[in-house]
């Protein structure tokens, strides 16, 4: 049996396995790290760009959690050097940065007869 616990509001910053950062204001967690967020956002950044899509009342499977963080609400949460793009901009941004990997590995196979080390 579950039992949940309810708090107060508290900021958090979950990161998951696949590597998506959640923030949103906890609403609840129970033993195996399951974590209900409201008013969740997903934030996501590419280089200097970031971008947060709304995702409303979120429930996370623990098994899915690799670290939760308490956010300082008093503080600023980016650097102010950091642009705030639409969802759309953000995921040509994603696009134009996994290219640029995939390019980057062909090149370095390409490259493999040289032998640098």
């Amino acid at each position: 049996m579950t039992t949940w616990i309810y708090l107060q509001y508290e900021k958090l910053l979950v990161l998951l396995r696949d590597g998506r950062k959640l923030l949103g204001l906890l609403r609840s967690f129970d033993q195996f790290a399951n974590v209900v967020l409201e008013g969740a956002c997903e934030r996501v950044i590419v280089g200097e760009l970031y971008c947060g899509i709304l995702l409303g009342l979120y429930v996370i499977r623990g098994e899915n959690v690799v670290l939760i963080g308490e956010l300082d609400l008093d503080k600023e949460e980016l650097p102010p050097h950091m642009t705030c793009v639409s969802a759309g901009e953000i995921k040509r941004a994603q696009r134009a940065e996994k290219d640029a990997m995939v390019l980057k590995g062909s090149m370095r196979k390409r490259m493999e007869f040289l032998e640098f080390d």
